[in-house]
C-alpha cells in the first residue's frame, strides 16, 4: 500500500513537469505565432498573402496614386490651353491672352513691354498682368463661352469634364479595392482594382482627347480673329497621369495572376540538364 501509493505519487509528479513543459511549449510557440511573426490570414483560395507580395502590391499601388495625384492636379487647373492674339492685333503698349480648362476660363492683359520681342503672339499666361477668371456656365445654365468672337462647343466640353470626373470615380473605386487587399489579405480585389484602374487611365487619355477636338472646333467657330494657341501644363500632367494609371493596374493585374509570368516565360533548368 505505502510504495504503491508512492510508485503512483513518484509517476504523477513526474509526469507533472514533462506535461508542464509540453504545455509552456505549445504556449511559447503560440506566442510566437501571434507576436513576433506575423500570422498570415489565408486568401479565398487557400494560399497566404506573403510579406513580399504585400510589398509589391503596396509598390504598384504608389505608382497608382502617383497617377491620382496628377489627375487631380490637371482636373482642377485651368492650364489646359492658351490662347493668344498677335501682339500688335489691339494696341502698342498691352495684349489680351487668355487660358482655360475643363471648368473656367481666364483672361489676362499684359504689357507688350514685358513679352520676348522675338515672340510673335502675346504671352505666355505666366507673366504678371490683370486676370479675370470665370467659371463655365455649361453645367448651369448651358451657355456657351465667347472669348476673342469666337464661340465654345459645350457638347464637346461637358463630355471631357464627365469622362474626367467619371474616370476619378474608379480611382476611388481601385483604391478601396487595394485598400481591402491589404486590410483583409485578399488577393482577388486586386482584379477589380486593375480593370478600375486600366479604365480610369483609359477615360483620363480621351477626355484629353476631347478637349483637343473642342479646341479646334472652338477655334473655327470664327476667323476674324488669329490665334496661336498651345497646350500647357495641365495637359502634361493629364497625359502623364494616364500613362500611369494604365501602367499601375496592369501591375495589380500581374499581381492577381496564380503564377509569376516571369517563371512561365522564362523557367529555370535545372542543374542536372
Amino acid at each position: 500500500m505505502g510504495p504503491g501509493t508512492a510508485g503512483t505519487a513518484g509517476g504523477g509528479a513526474a509526469g507533472g513537469p514533462a506535461q508542464g513543459a509540453g504545455g509552456l511549449a505549445g504556449l511559447m510557440s503560440g506566442r510566437s505565432t501571434f507576436g513576433g511573426n506575423k500570422r498570415r490570414r489565408t486568401t479565398s483560395t487557400g494560399h497566404a498573402m506573403s510579406e513580399a507580395q504585400e510589398g509589391k502590391i503596396k509598390l504598384a499601388f504608389f505608382v497608382a496614386i502617383v497617377g491620382v495625384v496628377l489627375t487631380v492636379l490637371g482636373v482642377g487647373t485651368e492650364f489646359w490651353v492658351e490662347l493668344a492674339p498677335p501682339k500688335s492685333f489691339y494696341n502698342n503698349q498691352t495684349c489680351l491672352t487668355a487660358h482655360y480648362g475643363l471648368w473656367k476660363g481666364c483672361t489676362k492683359t499684359l504689357w507688350v513691354a514685358d513679352i520676348d520681342p522675338e515672340r510673335e503672339s502675346c504671352g505666355p499666361a505666366e507673366l504678371p498682368g490683370e486676370s479675370n477668371c470665370t467659371y463655365f456656365k455649361f453645367f448651369t445654365t448651358g451657355e456657351n463661352a465667347v472669348m476673342f468672337q469666337k464661340t465654345t462647343q459645350k457638347n464637346l466640353n461637358v463630355a471631357a469634364a464627365m469622362l474626367a470626373m467619371f474616370s476619378l470615380f474608379l480611382m476611388v473605386m481601385g483604391a478601396i479595392c487595394i485598400t481591402m487587399s491589404l486590410s483583409k489579405e485578399i488577393l482577388f480585389f486586386l482584379k477589380p482594382a486593375s480593370v478600375c484602374f486600366i479604365l480610369s487611365g483609359v477615360l483620363v487619355l480621351l477626355s484629353l482627347m476631347v478637349f483637343h477636338q473642342s479646341v479646334l472646333a472652338f477655334l473655327a467657330s470664327d476667323h476674324m480673329v488669329p490665334l496661336h494657341h498651345e497646350l500647357s501644363w495641365s495637359v502634361s500632367c493629364i497625359g502623364c497621369a494616364g500613362a500611369v494609371l494604365i501602367v499601375g493596374g496592369v501591375l495589380f493585374l500581374l499581381l492577381a495572376l496564380p503564377y509569376s509570368p516571369w517563371q512561365k516565360c522564362l523557367p529555370h533548368k535545372d542543374s542536372g540538364s
